[in-house]
């Protein structure tokens, strides 16, 4: 059983900062790629950034300059820095991992809000 433990979401004022946090863990094939989507009320869960096993990162071009995605040196905890954040990014956010054997994995979401 593979789990995916979010943690970090919250209220922030526009222009704050939050760092969302995935830690992988079970029995799973190496990870290939990990990363964040998010779904906001009435819309259709996004991209925001991925990164692979080699580092390899891709990142929505919305979030470019505000978010950075990063994992530990074991490759199985992702992290998501989010500065400069914005009511438009209000929203919640899912854990992916995807592993070698390409099955994918999503954690439970954790809730972003965005307001003064």
């Amino acid at each position: 059983q593979v789990q995916l433990v979010e943690s970090g979401g919250g209220l922030v004022q526009p222009g704050g900062s939050l760092r969302l946090s995935c830690a992988a863990s079970g029995t799973m094939r190496r990870i290939l790629t990990m990363g964040w989507y998010r779904q906001a009320p009435g819309k259709q869960r996004e991209l925001v950034a991925l990164i692979t096993e080699a580092g390899t990162t891709n990142t929505a071009d919305s979030v470019l300059d505000r978010f950075t995605i990063s994992t530990d040196n074991a490759k199985t905890t992702v992290y998501l820095q989010m500065n400069s954040l914005k009511v438009e990014d209000t929203a919640v956010y899912y854990c992916y991992v995807q592993d070698r054997g390409l099955m994918n994995y999503w954690g439970q979401g954790t809730q972003v809000t965005v307001s003064s």
